[in-house]
C-alpha cells in the first residue's frame, strides 16, 4: 500500500520568490527520507500564490517519520514567516496503480 498526499497551500504571490529557497531545501530533505517515493510543489498557473502539493510515501509509518524529521521545524517557521495559509492536504491510501 502507498499513501498519496495531495492538496494546496496559499501564500501572498509576492512572497513566493523568497519562499522558494525554503521549498527547495524541504524538497531535497524530504526526497532523501526513507519511504519517500515522490515529493513536489507546483505553483498553479491560473492562481498566483496557490501551491499544489503532491507526495507519495511507501506507507503511513514513513509519513509519521517525515512529520518528526528535523527539517520540518525550519519549514514550518518559513511558512509562517512568508504568510502561508489555507493549507489543505489530504491522504489517500492506494493498493494499486496503472498507467493511463
Amino acid at each position: 500500500m502507498s499513501v498519496i498526499i495531495a492538496g494546496v497551500m496559499r501564500l501572498p504571490p509576492e512572497n513566493l520568490a523568497s519562499l522558494k529557497p525554503h521549498m527547495s531545501t524541504m524538497l531535497a530533505a524530504s526526497r532523501a527520507e526513507d519511504g519517500c517515493v515522490t515529493y513536489s510543489y507546483a505553483e498553479d498557473v491560473a492562481e498566483p500564490g496557490l501551491i499544489r502539493v503532491f507526495e507519495v510515501w511507501r506507507d503511513q509509518a514513513a509519513i509519521e517519520a517525515h512529520f518528526k524529521a528535523p527539517h520540518m521545524a525550519p519549514w514550518r517557521a518559513a511558512c509562517a514567516e512568508h504568510g502561508v495559509s489555507d493549507r489543505k492536504l489530504f491522504a489517500y491510501e492506494t493498493t494499486a496503480e496503472r498507467a493511463l
